[in-house]
């Protein structure tokens, strides 16, 4: 087989794997809550984000509704019409919302109430009977549920006794290390996707992936279906505009390896 073949499969397999970027609009929620108004409009926000070429929103609403409303959730699932992903620890109010909103995707954290963000993922050995209950009922409601996890086998393995569709892998640790030995950070990151996929374990992935580390993240990790991005690309936004740093984003889950 000639080269130019080669590399022809090798970019038509990415158009069809094609990663899709979720854009989460906490941050917006945050700045418009600091005026306690209107400005920035998260609706106007989330439908032009959309239009600027993202393939879902994401939200987080937390018990204290710090950024995102319980009430921004409902008007959100009037408007969009790409990928709806709703984030959150599992706590009644959080299940009766998401049963009613009925989003594409349900996120679960384990977040404690008090937490700035989310800073581990789910221990699927002691949670186990606790997430397969929930999932089973999120499922049962049509929804598709992942899992927020650390690149952790054991986690991993177990997280398929929960009927999880999907994990979103903790990449914190990767982009910390990613600036002295992107190869060291990624190592345990491949690992986790390897045995997901075996699994049969759909992989997302979120938590400071940036214009820096997405490219080399999303070119390694085998089977990798969706990053959620939030808090470095409306950073990036002040800088570059949001409808480029939309784009710029998608173009780093797109180029050929």
């Amino acid at each position: 087989m000639s080269a130019n073949i080669v590399f022809l499969l090798r970019r038509e397999w990415r158009i069809i794997a094609m990663i899709r970027l979720s854009v989460n609009i906490n941050k917006i929620a945050t700045l418009r809550n600091a005026r306690r108004g209107n400005l920035p409009d998260v609706l106007k926000a989330a439908s032009d984000i959309e239009r600027f070429g993202a393939d879902g929103i994401t939200v987080h609403p937390r018990p204290d509704e710090r950024h995102i409303r319980f009430s921004d959730v409902y008007e959100l699932k009037k408007i969009i019409t790409t990928e709806f992903n709703i984030e959150g620890y599992p706590s009644e109010k959080f299940i009766a919302l998401v049963k009613e909103i009925k989003p594409a995707q349900v996120t679960l954290v384990p977040d404690a109430a008090d937490v700035i963000t989310s800073n581990a993922g789910w221990d699927t050995v002691k949670n186990k009977s606790f997430l397969k209950e929930i999932i089973a009922e999120l499922k049962s409601s049509g929804m598709r549920v992942s899992i927020f996890i650390d690149p952790d086998l054991k986690m991993i393995e177990h997280a398929r006794e929960t009927g999880t569709d999907r994990i979103e892998l903790y990449t914190e640790a990767y982009a910390k290390n990613f600036p002295d030995n992107p190869g060291k950070a990624i190592a345990p990151y491949v690992d986790a996707a390897q045995l997901a996929n075996k699994l049969n374990l759909g992989i997302n992935a979120g938590h400071d992936l940036n214009l820096d580390n997405l490219d080399y993240f999303s070119k390694n990790i085998p089977g990798l279906l969706e990053v959620s991005i939030g808090h470095a690309l409306i950073s990036d936004a002040l800088y570059f505009g949001l409808e480029n740093v939309v784009q710029m984003y998608k173009r780093k889950l797109s180029s050929p390896s």
